[in-house]
C-alpha cells in the first residue's frame, strides 16, 4: 500500500511539475535558441524545420505563424534598454537604425497580442512610410499623447509589446551579438 501511495505522489509531482515547465514556456515565451539584442527577442529557429517543441507548440497554441528564415526576423521588445515594462500611459522614444533589410515593420500589440485600439487607427510602421534624418536615422514617439513626427498611439494601455519584423535581411541564427546588429534604443520618458 505504501509503495502504492508513493508511486502515485511521485506521479503527481512529476505531472504537476511537467506540465507547469510546459504552461509557462508557452506563455512566457521560453523557447530555446533565443537571440538577443538589447531589449529586443527573437527567436529566429522557430520559422524552421528545426524549430524546439516549445516553440511549435507555442504556434499550435497561440495560432500565429512566424517568419520564416528565409524570409525575415521578428524581434519582440517589452521593456526598454534599462528593463522596465513598457507602459502605455509613459512616454517611450525608439531612436537610431534598424538593421539592413529590404524592409521592415514596426507593430504595437497588447499583452493578449492584439492591435492596441486608438482613436487614429495607427497600428505601426513601414521602412517606406517612416520619416528619417537626414543620416538615415529616425524617432519615433510611442505613448498616449500625440507628438509631432512618427507617433505611435498607445491607447493607454497598461503593457505592450513593439515587434520589429525584417524582411529579406542577413540578420538570423548566424548572428552572434548585438554589436554586429544595431538595433533602435527604447527609452522610457516622463510617466503619469
Amino acid at each position: 500500500m505504501r509503495l502504492l501511495l508513493g508511486t502515485l505522489f511521485a506521479l503527481l509531482v512529476a505531472a504537476t511539475v511537467g506540465l507547469g515547465a510546459t504552461y509557462f514556456a508557452l506563455t512566457r515565451g521560453a523557447a530555446f535558441g533565443a537571440m538577443r539584442i538589447g531589449s529586443w527577442t527573437a527567436w529566429p529557429k522557430t520559422g524552421t524545420a528545426d524549430a524546439d517543441p516549445y516553440a511549435r507548440a507555442s504556434i499550435a497554441r497561440t495560432g500565429i505563424l512566424t517568419i520564416a528564415l528565409g524570409d525575415g526576423v521578428s524581434f519582440t521588445a517589452r521593456t526598454d534598454d534599462d528593463g522596465k515594462p513598457l507602459d502605455g500611459r509613459c512616454d517611450v522614444v525608439l531612436s537610431g537604425i534598424t538593421p539592413a533589410a529590404r524592409f521592415w515593420t514596426l507593430t504595437l500589440y497588447n499583452e493578449n497580442g492584439e492591435l492596441v485600439a486608438n482613436s487614429v487607427n495607427r497600428h505601426g510602421f513601414t521602412s517606406q512610410e517612416i520619416v528619417r534624418r537626414s543620416d538615415g536615422s529616425f524617432e519615433i514617439a510611442v505613448g498616449p499623447r500625440a507628438s509631432p513626427g512618427n507617433w505611435l498611439p498607445t491607447g493607454g494601455v497598461e503593457r505592450y509589446a513593439l515587434v520589429l519584423r525584417l524582411y529579406d535581411t542577413p540578420v538570423g541564427v548566424a548572428t552572434k551579438a548585438g554589436r554586429e546588429v544595431p538595433m533602435p534604443k527604447i527609452s522610457t520618458g516622463s510617466c503619469p
